[in-house]
């Protein structure tokens, strides 16, 4: 079920992140896609480690909630798995095979690749095209992970009355958002390399793509929470109030000057060292774009002071500049999630697939 296959209408897509459930669902409105509904709910302190579900019961009620406050009627999910649990690998396959033949085929090779019994494993694959070098043979992208991964995203979808169509990887989601957001870089990205940097709460996640497809991402552990931690520390807050704290405001005068500019100074720091990695495990030694997303992209001005550190145009992600708003949508609400929301755009798009 770790998957590309089958139709894809309608689903909401529901990005399960370290600290949150955001949920997703789009419409259309004449060639242009409408935001119908849309829920940010918190989660439990540890109830997701590294991207990995540690509580599904409590993953299951943040569900819920985000179901219950979006006022959502949909029941099918497409949801993701981290990019680092699953294993991709492209193969070739002679052209003209069954469907039959072709899974059959993906099984052996598949064997060859993945480090684990082929029981343990939820496996799919999605045929590219042609080989390039060969045009007797078809590029085919293996997708696999450890059935502990989807299983558990799975539970806990059903704890909120939902069910699980699509199990995407969060590094296809963010290919496939991508598309809601070239039309704000230069060249709409065509022939560019453009870094997105997802800055969550514990993680950062660097997708860098070539004309449009997604060459390389590797994650590091840096996000927000550091920042929130910070606050609770220095201001003697709960891991909750240091949260709410960050977000909506009212903390003392030396915040912004002893707090917040260091940790902007950090973050900068962090998509500089990303970039470093990218370019000493590559072929390239420049991007021509950053975009930001994910939570911390939302702190006033730190898109200017990465452009300034880095040298390199900089723009936070909006994948919802060109979309019309259902009525019950509060636009100032989703335009400070809008650089978090970006994975659970492109789940959501899997609908129009």
């Amino acid at each position: 079920m770790l998957g590309f296959k089958g139709k894809r209408s309608p689903l909401l897509g529901i990005d399960i992140s370290s600290t949150a459930v955001k949920l997703l669902e789009l419409g259309r409105d004449g060639v242009r896609y409408r935001v119908e509904s849309y829920a940010v709910a918190p989660l439990s302190q540890n109830a997701v480690v590294e991207k990995s579900i540690a509580d599904v019961e409590a993953v299951g009620d943040s569900v819920r909630r985000a179901v219950e406050k979006s006022r959502t009627r949909l029941k099918n999910v497409a949801v993701a798995v981290a990019g680092s649990a699953v294993i991709t690998k492209v193969v070739q396959l002679e052209a003209g095979l069954s469907p039959e033949e072709q899974e059959s085929r993906v099984q052996l090779e598949a064997d060859q690749y993945i480090p684990y019994p082929l029981e343990e494993i939820n496996l799919d694959f999605e045929v590219l095209g042609p080989n390039e070098k060969n045009p007797r043979q078809v590029d085919v992208l293996l997708a696999a992970s450890r059935s502990e991964n989807v299983e558990t995203r799975v539970a806990a979808l059903e704890i909120a009355g939902l069910t699980a169509k699509v199990m995407d990887v969060e590094g296809f989601a963010m290919e496939n958002a991508f598309s809601l957001i070239a039309e704000q870089i230069p060249d709409a990205g065509a022939d560019k390399t453009i870094a997105v940097l997802d800055v969550g709460a514990t993680m950062t996640t660097l997708s860098v793509l070539h004309d449009r497809k997604i060459i390389y991402t590797r994650e590091q552990v840096f996000g927000g929470k550091q920042l929130t931690e910070e606050i609770m520390r220095r201001y003697g807050l709960s891991y909750e109030e240091a949260g709410q704290a960050k977000k909506q405001g009212g903390l003392p005068d030396n915040y912004m000057t002893e707090v917040l500019e260091p940790f902007k100074d950090a973050m900068a720091q962090q998509v500089g060292r990303s970039l470093q990695f990218f370019f000493s495990s590559s072929q390239y030694d420049n991007v021509d774009h950053i975009v930001l997303a994910g939570g911390s992209a939302s702190i006033a001005g730190v898109d200017e002071l990465i452009e300034e550190r880095v040298g390199t145009g900089t723009t936070i992600a909006n994948p919802f500049a060109n979309m019309t708003l259902a009525s019950r949508i509060n636009p100032q609400s989703l335009g400070n999630d809008a650089p978090a929301l970006m994975i659970a755009c492109g789940l959501a798009l899997r609908s129009f697939d």
